[in-house]
């Protein structure tokens, strides 16, 4: 045999065998199907698709971290009335004088699906506190945890059924703008609540709800709210809105104390930088407060006053404010508040959005009360500033 041709037929043979060899050890796998994210633009900024679902859902919420001086809705702490104990004995104010403070982490998380009956929704806000006592009155700089369901509630075309702010107070738009809205109080929060809003094409709303109230402190009694028997609180409203503002009126009657509130509200949008709004409430309720003791303490007979739908005192109650937004980045608010007993209240503050989704809100306080039964409450000014951090849209 030529040996030249052995030994090119050898080296052909060892490449076949080395290239079969380098084929059978490259084996590629197929690639399992993956599904991305989608984005579920219908319902606004946010949501996406729960992957293998057609459910849309957002994760938001927000950091917020307050500080309060004074008369920051809390607490007087400028020296400007006299602390009194629990039995009477007068207490020098300058033992308070310290800050109210609070750390939140609300964690926001919304669903939503379209069935044959409407949208079906599924809401909740849960509030993860770290804030000073206040105890009896007294706020002092101990630390305490505090975790809090603020809203959880179903929707299904129209219907609500589950826990929320009150609709007394939902309906008008709640207030203002402002940290510390009505320190004239304008209505009740969270409760538990059946509710139906029917929204027409025109701008009309109406809304009605069966709701529990629940126990708190009436404004100038310690009382509860919370029903006593299986007939609920009813609320209704109806209302407009179009390009010049808008007009509400809501009703609330009180089962439990067998009283009523209504309240209205009008909205004028004066152009595009500033609005305002005018909002004013009445009570069924009597407004004979009889002081037993001018004080201090100021001991007051309140039970012809108790109304879950009117926290203001006395029978009627007004508040008047607006926004103006000088820049893209600066919103100023305020709102006035008075009532019936002569109870003062002007909040102020600057929305100053520092970069995108961060809000810097200094606000300044001044309440006051111009009866001369209640000589305690007198020219009480405070300040507050809020840092909050926005997510999620």
């Amino acid at each position: 045999m030529n040996i030249k041709g052995l030994l090119l037929g050898s080296a052909a043979a060892l490449v076949a065998v080395s290239g079969a060899r380098a084929a059978d050890a490259v084996v590629i796998a197929e690639p399992e199907p993956m599904e991305y994210v989608r984005v579920c633009d219908t319902y606004g900024v946010g949501y996406y698709y729960i992957p293998g679902t057609e459910t849309c859902l957002k994760v938001s919420g927000y950091l917020r971290y307050d500080i309060g001086i004074g008369t920051a809705g809390f607490l007087d702490v400028f020296d400007k009335q006299d602390l009194v104990d629990n039995i009477g004995g007068p207490l020098d104010a300058d033992t308070n004088d310290t800050y109210y403070k609070r750390a939140r982490f609300a964690l926001r998380v919304d669903s939503r699906t379209e069935t044959e009956l409407g949208t079906l929704r599924t809401y909740a806000q849960i509030n993860f506190n770290y804030d000073v006592e206040n105890d009896a009155g007294f706020t002092y700089t101990d630390d305490a945890d505090q975790l809090a369901i603020e809203h959880a509630y179903i929707e299904l075309g129209g219907f609500r059924v589950g826990v929320t702010d009150s609709l007394f107070s939902t309906f008008t738009g709640y207030s203002s703008g402002v940290s510390n809205d009505g320190l004239v109080p304008y209505g009740p929060f969270q409760t538990h609540q059946i509710a139906y809003t029917f929204t027409g094409g025109n701008g009309f709303t109406a809304a009605v709800a069966l709701e529990e109230g629940g126990d708190g402190e009436g404004n100038y009694d310690y009382g509860s709210y919370a029903l006593d028997d299986y007939v609920p609180n009813v609320v209704a409203g109806i209302g407009w809105t179009g390009g010049w503002g808008g007009i509400s009126v809501v009703g609330g009657y009180d089962a439990v104390y067998e009283e009523g509130a209504v309240k209205g509200r009008v909205d004028f949008n004066v152009n595009d930088a500033i609005s305002l709004f005018v909002m004013g409430g009445w009570a069924s309720n009597s407004d004979d407060i009889t002081v037993v003791d001018a004080g201090p303490p100021v001991i007051i007979d309140a039970s012809d006053a108790q109304n879950y739908y009117a926290p203001w005192g006395g029978e009627w109650a007004v508040w008047v404010g607006g926004a103006w937004k000088v820049t893209e980045q600066a919103t100023v608010n305020l709102e006035v508040g008075y009532d019936d007993f002569e109870n003062f209240s002007t909040v102020a503050n600057i929305d100053y959005e520092l970069v995108p989704n961060f809000h810097v809100i200094p606000e300044i306080i001044y309440v006051d009360n111009f009866n001369d039964d209640f000589p305690e409450v007198d020219d009480n000014w405070g300040g507050f500033l809020r840092l909050q951090a926005n997510f999620g849209g």
